[in-house]
């Protein structure tokens, strides 16, 4: 028997195996609206289609400042709920679990995508904007401006996040994953080498760590009791005073309080100059300690074969396996990885004539 395809419950949704399509952003709201569109349910879609049990989109943003790039995604309006139907639609008929992340990306806003010609911050003219931070140090000296949030700029962020979740939901989403790694804000927040505030949102671990709690239990709240909300952390800022592994276990504990029901651990994004290891599964150990530590954990980063993502969980190392850059390279890595675990594989009745022995 595989652990990797037995199902998993959690609230009132099951997925149908431990494997899930990590959020990654695809900066393809070219009409710079925040709305999904055609490409984005082809995308999604596919995955689920290709047996996935969750599907979660991309970093997708709680107010328009909060965007990566101009062409992000976005849950900050009622008019965008209708533009998510269609995705959440796909994904569902497919017979996966619609989930979505969301995200604010503080002082790392208000960028060029990958593939544009330039690089660095957009102007204002371009449809740029000035990006917000616990302080006013960008994040590379060229970057420009940062506007440092107030506390009732703090708060506003927190219903924003609120205000998302409901519209979430709304749109057809079954799970919601709040963006707390990769030097986004709440990140920024959390991490000491870059927050250097001195009220009640800075100073020590319990100042720094307040935002994202309070973003838990806002979104905890705006949701319904059967839809389970998870995070992602930045288990390690890889950097000498930064988080590390025992103050993601700390922060695990504290968001399972506040009504989190698994963390996902990746790593780093929160300065420049980090020096990641990288490596096959190089991750893993991050959602060992999490769950070590009583709180259920997804592992990700260059995990690529069946035989990896299998031991991952039947090593008792996570809950949850989610693919990012294989899923993109093999839509369709549950139909292989069931056949090369010798289970039934979900294939699509659609797709029967292809299936191994058909």
């Amino acid at each position: 028997m595989s652990r990797l395809f037995e199902p998993l419950v959690q609230r009132g949704v099951r997925l149908r195996n431990r494997l899930g399509v990590s959020p990654m952003c695809t900066y393809s709201a070219d009409a710079m609206d925040g709305r999904p569109t055609p490409w984005h349910v082809a995308h999604l879609g596919a995955r689920a289609i290709g047996g996935f049990g969750l599907v979660i989109a991309e970093a997708t943003a709680v107010e328009p400042r909060g965007r990566i790039t101009p062409q992000d995604l976005g849950l900050w309006s009622d008019a965008q709920v209708d533009a998510w139907r269609p995705v959440t639609a796909a994904v569902t008929a497919a017979g996966a679990v619609p989930g979505v992340q969301l995200a604010h990306a503080g002082r790392k806003a208000s960028t060029f995508r990958p593939w544009a010609p330039r690089s660095g911050r957009v102007p204002v003219a371009e449809g740029g904007w000035t990006p917000v931070g616990p302080t006013a140090e960008p994040f590379r000296s060229e970057d420009g401006e940062v506007e440092a949030l107030t506390e009732a700029g703090v708060r506003g962020v927190v219903e924003a996040f609120a205000a998302a979740a409901a519209r979430a939901v709304d749109a057809g989403f079954r799970l919601v994953e709040v963006h707390g790694a990769h030097g986004y804000l709440l990140h920024q927040f959390l991490t000491p080498l870059v927050n250097r505030r001195e009220d009640a949102y800075g100073g020590s671990v319990e100042g720094r760590e307040r935002l994202l709690l309070e973003v838990v239990r806002a979104v905890r709240a705006a949701v319904p009791e059967d839809v389970p909300v998870w995070l992602r952390v930045s288990a390690t800022d890889w950097v000498e005073g930064g988080l590390t592994v025992d103050d993601t276990v700390r922060v695990a504990r504290h968001a399972r309080e506040a009504g989190v029901d698994l963390v996902d651990c990746s790593s780093g994004g929160a300065v420049p100059y980090a020096k990641v290891p990288a490596a096959p599964g190089y991750q893993v150990p991050f959602a060992a300690a999490v769950r070590a530590a009583g709180v259920p954990s997804a592992a990700v980063g260059l995990i690529t074969t069946p035989a990896q993502a299998e031991a991952v969980v039947a090593d008792g190392q996570a809950d949850v396996v989610l693919l990012g850059r294989e899923a993109l390279r093999d839509p369709h890595f549950p139909l292989r990885a069931a056949r090369e675990l010798g289970v039934p594989a979900p294939w699509p009745p659609q797709y029967l004539r292809a299936a191994p022995g058909a």
